[in-house]
């Protein structure tokens, strides 16, 4: 079955010439591959990127776009989110505040996709903060383990060599 569809992309090459050359053959061929390559780009401008692009790409599709703040911390789980549920975006980052603030465009087909993204969204991101409160810093830990063993006494170990005979 697949030897024939190869069978069946056969390609007929007319040219008018009075003689035929190698370089009247790589003009022609050269002609043929312009003439592809010029089909195939009218073909790839009829496809909607999905995901991640860019901002003039997601407001040319001709749907509303929302948008949101979101801080650097959070902008992987949003990917994640979003790409789970079909929704297009676009990524700004805010280069002007000194900790980078991203602004997300992004839209769906359902306005219920977008709900759904927004939703899970913030109890990843409360269920972070609260993780976050509850548990103690690595450095307070670090320095209660270091007052233990400061605390813990030591002994100090002779070591003798004895040669027996």
């Amino acid at each position: 079955m697949i030897q024939e569809e190869v069978e069946n992309k056969t390609v007929n090459l007319a040219v008018r010439t009075g003689k035929v050359t190698a370089k009247e053959l790589y003009v022609a061929l050269r002609a043929y591959m312009r003439y592809r390559q010029n089909k195939n780009r009218t073909k790839q401008t009829d496809i909607t990127i999905k995901g991640k692009q860019s901002v003039k790409e997601l407001i040319g599709q001709g749907q509303g776009v929302s948008s949101m703040e979101i801080a650097d911390n959070g902008l992987r789980e949003f990917k994640k989110i979003a790409n789970r549920y079909g929704v297009d975006f676009a990524i700004i980052k805010d280069r002007k505040e000194d900790p980078p603030k991203y602004t997300v465009f992004f839209k769906a087909k359902d306005a219920d996709a977008i709900t759904a993204v927004l939703k899970e969204y913030g109890d990843k991101m409360t269920k972070r903060k609260q993780a976050e409160n509850e548990r103690p810093s690595v450095l307070e830990k670090l320095k209660a383990f270091k007052e233990i063993v400061a605390n813990t006494p030591h002994r100090n170990r002779e070591k003798r060599k004895e040669q027996e005979r």
